[in-house]
């Protein structure tokens, strides 16, 4: 899994990064939403200056990370709780069920 030099293109300009090979596809993808998104800022925000866009498109791809996080925490958060409510659940019914049990147990002694 060693890295090759690969050239991608990011808002008109060549940039030259390692990437192993089977992420390279991603590497594309990832250059062109990136160019993309510089793109639509520079329209939305008249910023023409490349340094202030990047830092931008940066800030927003981090926030938009953020979101994504605190999405998946809860998400986690919930279905850890689901789960507890289940194992309750099944053990409630595994008492209720060894009770019954007992008690059946007991009138055909």
């Amino acid at each position: 899994m060693s890295a090759q030099p690969v050239d991608i293109q990011i808002f008109g300009r060549s940039l030259r990064v390692n990437c192993p090979p089977e992420q390279q596809e991603a590497l594309n993808k990832a250059a062109a939403e990136l160019s993309e998104r510089l793109q639509d800022l520079k329209v939305r925000t008249r910023v023409t200056n490349t340094e202030q866009l990047v830092f931008i498109a940066a800030l927003n791809i981090c926030y938009e990370l953020a979101q994504e996080k605190n999405k998946t925490d809860e998400y986690a958060k919930n279905m850890e709780q689901r789960i507890r409510m289940l194992q309750d659940t099944i053990e409630q019914a595994l008492v209720e069920q060894s009770k019954i049990s007992q008690r059946q147990g007991a009138t055909f002694e």
